[in-house]
């Protein structure tokens, strides 16, 4: 396996059409290339070399192309010979392009299989590589684990014998390409809290091997739809009460990256600003037409929270932008009779306009 691809450039570009009419234009390249680094083995040999400097040559400038912070990898597939990732990297920002990547790929054959993330290796502690000029094999990663109380995450502390001799950057980025083949990028993203890379062995520390086990324990827990309710002030010291899905996650829903921000004023209200009787069922029975129109007929919008202070209430959805959400939603709140309502829509891959709610 032999990753390829840096994080290190801002701007941003869209040319996923353009890769696969490249991509079916150039299949027969990449596959004697592929086919030549099998044939050499997959550590040593010229061929292998040759090989793998072909695949940097001709799939770095047209992943680079779709947007230069996308990070890809060829690596061995789950039903095809070979996989083809290209992944966001962690880089929220990314992410639904990464999977919209993957949603134009075409057909898997017995060659290639295309992913938006790093999937599981079920070789992952037998693999060496070389970090730093070091041998970095992952059976001798020891992980300290800790899962906070009440919390959908695990926290991590990694060590490995050569992290004494790297620099930071590099223990994390190699932690993190541990992670993921262990579990899988969107499993990291989803359960995964703190990473600390560690040069001294935690002294509950376990193999990386007991990492997974760990993680779907923890994930049984939360296998249902589950909303909490959190109270607190505004910048002003008013009143504040949000009601938010928990987990709230955007990796569980990587495609809807248009942000509807629904804003309802409401006349009824308590002393402290908050919504009662005629103004509490107005907004419940708006609540419930909402559902029944965007949420559950087509599955492309999510309703990530809500919440009321000063006479408003704003309700925070997620959307796919190919689909009809934000059409829904402004024709939806013409029928509110409490004051002018209004639907903002907005560009938000990264979830930012519900940061404070994020699992």
């Amino acid at each position: 396996m032999r990753l390829f691809g840096r994080k290190d450039a801002e701007e941003k570009g869209d040319g996923v059409a353009e890769f696969w009419t490249w991509w079916q234009e150039s299949r027969p390249r990449l596959d004697s290339l592929v086919a030549a680094g099998l044939a050499a083995g997959p550590v040593t040999g010229s061929a292998a070399g040759n090989a793998a400097e072909g695949l940097e040559e001709l799939l770095a400038p047209a992943v680079a192309a779709i947007h230069p912070g996308l990070v890809w990898e060829v690596a061995p597939g789950r039903n095809a010979a070979h996989a083809l990732v290209v992944t966001a990297a962690g880089d929220a920002e990314l992410r639904s392009l990464a999977h919209r990547w993957a949603r134009a790929a075409p057909p898997s054959d017995l060659l290639w299989e295309f992913h938006p993330s790093r999937q599981v290796n079920p070789q992952a502690l037998e693999l060496t590589l070389d970090v730093g000029g070091y041998e970095f094999a992952l059976d001798k990663l020891m992980l300290g684990l800790r899962v906070p109380r009440n919390q959908p995450r695990v926290d991590v502390s990694a060590y490995h014998p050569i992290f004494g001799e790297l620099d930071e950057d590099t223990r994390l980025e190699a932690t993190l390409l541990a992670l993921d083949w262990l579990l899988g990028e969107d499993d990291v993203a989803r359960w995964v809290g703190e990473i600390a890379p560690a040069t001294f062995e935690p002294i509950d520390a376990v193999g990386a091997v007991h990492l997974p086990s760990v993680v779907a324990d923890l994930a049984s827990g939360y296998s249902g739809e589950e909303w909490v309710l959190l109270e607190g002030q505004t910048a002003s010291g008013a009143a504040l009460v949000a009601t938010t899905r928990h987990p709230l996650r955007p990796v569980d829903h990587p495609l809807f990256d248009q942000h509807i921000a629904i804003t309802l004023p409401y006349t009824h209200r308590d002393e402290n600003g908050l919504p009662v009787g005629e103004s509490l069922v107005a907004l419940r029975d708006f609540e419930e037409r909402l559902a029944a129109r965007l949420l559950k007929p087509h599955g492309d919008a999510v309703l990530a929270a809500h919440l009321s202070a000063e006479g408003h209430r704003i309700i925070h959805m997620y959307a796919d932008p190919t689909g009809d959400a934000a059409i829904h939603a402004k024709e939806l709140i013409v029928s509110w009779e409490e004051g002018e309502p209004r639907a903002d829509v907005s560009a938000d891959p990264a979830w930012s306009a519900v940061a404070a709610f994020l699992t």
